[in-house]
């Protein structure tokens, strides 16, 4: 028997929907009244949902938050009849239909895919939260982001209190849940969190003082485990076996003539399609010559071209790189050879498969060969790690490793949304890190063994950079938390 079989209404969901058709009149007064808590529940989803995706509310009530995301296409489904005509009503240029989520039609009467898939406070009136997540597995693309929103279970005494004095809009009884069951459930269903947040530990403004600590205090580790809402990312996950894509590898490369030859002589051929690029620095030791040298040399094995950037620094060269890719996954290979070439098939692996979006190399996993890194080095990339960690909620052991993979059209999304945070990075590694955090995509890391380089100088200075480090860590924080 079919997991998603009709299932039959249950006396509590008659009593909610019945509800929800009673209070529907009175939900715009109940979401002015409690402005503060609104206003930023949308601000986030909307940092979440980027303007002019396909979206779809499951549990949209009368369409507040579905208008607020500007979608290019903006369906919402919910069960209250009352409330769904109060939506088509304030809001004609959505789509809203009436339909229990918990039934196995449901979702049948929608078009096409969407970009994101939202759930803002549905799951506490679930009677069957594992059917509703394997229902919208069904009708998610692989890029779909299912986006959970909810309150945290430590609230309930606060939240019962404040619905008894009437501050809180009344509601039936509902399911108290933590991110860890929320997470639990997604697994069963076919999903993986690539994202969990929490937010808004005072949900008044308070004269500005609540709108202040929420951003000062309530993003800080262990204290925002205390917040009213907490929101979880997710995508569909399951390991593909059949895509061979295309592949460019940038090489990056500024005073390092000695290993131009050699990042070609060691680079596998581990797709059938793939093009080297050489993005040179203006360098001193000709290093730009010694590509063009190469690239002809090689000119009946590999596809090879050469380029010399018109700016400074390495990120300048990984956006003129990457906007000469004409691949389908772009990969950096720093020059200095310190992560192998012969390493690069494991990136492709993880990419390939689906094991992740966005595939970070990690030196500080394998012992490293003497030299290769400075004591201070090493334990500054720690620090940064764990911090970095924070401020994205994916875990990352090493930041600066050069080596970072993606898609061309992930790289063509992050570099349409780069507004948001600017051109920032001289480094090229947090730029690519930050709008992948923004994208919600599915970070994973890849260990390698860490070499001494045997040609040329270290590009990076440990204090001045150390101290550029510092002011990204205040830039991400104002910019992905306090905002």
């Amino acid at each position: 028997m079919s997991p998603l079989r009709e299932m039959k209404n249950s006396p509590r969901k008659d009593n909610i929907r019945s509800h929800f058709d009673r209070l529907a009149d009175d939900r715009t007064r109940w979401i002015a009244r409690n402005r503060a808590y609104y206003g930023d529940d949308r601000k986030y989803t909307q940092f979440l949902i980027p303007e002019g995706s396909r979206v779809l509310e499951v549990g949209c009530a009368t369409g507040e938050l579905l208008a607020a995301l500007k979608p290019s296409y903006g369906v919402g489904l919910d069960f209250s009849e009352k409330m769904v005509e109060i939506a088509r009503r304030n809001h004609p240029e959505l789509t809203f239909v009436v339909a229990d989520a918990e039934e196995e039609d449901a979702f049948s009467q929608l078009e096409g895919t969407f970009d994101y898939i939202v759930l803002s406070d549905t799951v506490g009136y679930l009677d069957d939260i594992e059917r509703v997540f394997r229902a919208i597995r069904r009708i998610s693309a692989p890029h779909t982001r299912l986006v959970v929103s909810y309150y945290s279970h430590l609230w309930e005494p606060v939240l019962t209190l404040a619905e008894a004095v009437g501050q809180k809009l009344p509601q039936p009884d509902v399911n108290f849940l933590s991110s860890t069951d929320i997470t639990n459930l997604l697994y069963i269903a076919g999903f993986e969190v690539v994202r969990t947040e929490w937010r808004q530990l005072i949900p008044r403004r308070l004269l500005g003082l609540g709108t202040a600590i929420n951003r000062f205090i309530g993003t800080l580790p262990v204290i925002r485990r205390l917040c009213l809402r907490h929101y979880i990312v997710a995508r569909p996950f399951e390991r593909r076996s059949d895509w061979q894509p295309s592949v460019s590898v940038l090489v990056p490369c500024r005073n390092e003539k000695g290993n131009i030859e050699s990042a070609i002589t060691r680079m596998p051929r581990f797709a059938e399609d793939m093009e080297i690029l050489y993005v040179e620095g203006h360098s001193s030791d000709g290093t730009f010559e010694e590509c063009e040298r190469v690239r002809d040399a090689y000119a009946g094995e590999w596809e090879i071209r050469v380029a010399q950037q018109e700016g400074k620094g390495k990120g300048d060269a990984v956006r003129k790189g990457f906007e000469m890719a004409r691949k389908d996954i772009l990969m950096i290979l720093d020059a200095d050879l310190t992560v192998a070439p012969e390493d690069l098939p494991k990136f492709y692996q993880a990419i390939s498969e689906g094991t992740g979006e966005f595939i970070n190399g990690t030196r500080l996993v394998y012992p490293m060969e003497r030299g290769a890194m400075r004591f201070l080095n090493y334990w500054a990339n720690r620090t940064f790690a764990l911090i970095f960690s924070f401020l994205l909620n994916q875990r990352f052991t090493d930041t600066l490793c050069g080596t970072k993979v993606l898609s061309k059209r992930h790289y063509d999304q992050i570099a349409l949304g780069r507004d948001y945070f600017g051109e920032f990075d001289p480094f090229g590694d947090y730029d690519l890190i930050f709008g992948a955090a923004k994208l919600n995509l599915k970070i994973t890391e890849v260990p390698i063994r860490y070499a001494d380089r045997t040609y040329g100088e270290p590009q990076i200075s440990r204090f001045r950079d150390g101290f550029l480090l510092l002011r990204m860590v205040i830039f991400a924080w104002r910019k992905l938390k306090a905002f």
